[in-house]
């Protein structure tokens, strides 16, 4: 099951490469922004219950949902751009095995425990 789950987020990060492909930026916007979202881990530098808050939030599909929704109602590329960055960003880590974080430690993840044992 867990190859299959990864097969699927390889999918969707296929698709995001994809959809960016349909937009009017050059090719170079897709890889300088994907790790942008890993700005969320900053919030480990106060304590992890505000780090995992920080990441989660800009790991969450949900999140990223609200801004595909903003980009297609108003039909705004930089919002779509934003939406497909996040997507991506989510189904690469994810294929990763990196996870939506608990508040008590980075590697603990809703995927488990990610690191050295």
């Amino acid at each position: 099951m867990k190859s299959l789950l990864k097969l699927e987020e390889i999918a969707l990060f296929l698709f995001c490469i994809f959809l960016f492909n349909n937009l009017n930026f050059s090719w170079w916007w897709f890889p300088a922004l994907l790790l942008l979202p890993d700005i969320g881990m900053m919030g480990y530098l106060i304590n992890p219950k505000v780090g995992a808050f920080t990441y989660n939030l800009l790991h969450h599909r949900f999140v990223a949902a609200l801004v595909a929704c903003y980009a297609l109602t108003y039909d705004d590329d930089y919002w779509k751009l934003a939406a497909i960055i996040l997507f991506a960003h989510i189904s690469f880590d994810r294929a990763l095995g990196y996870g939506l974080k608990y508040y008590d430690s980075f590697s603990n993840t809703h995927l488990g425990i990610i690191g050295k044992k």
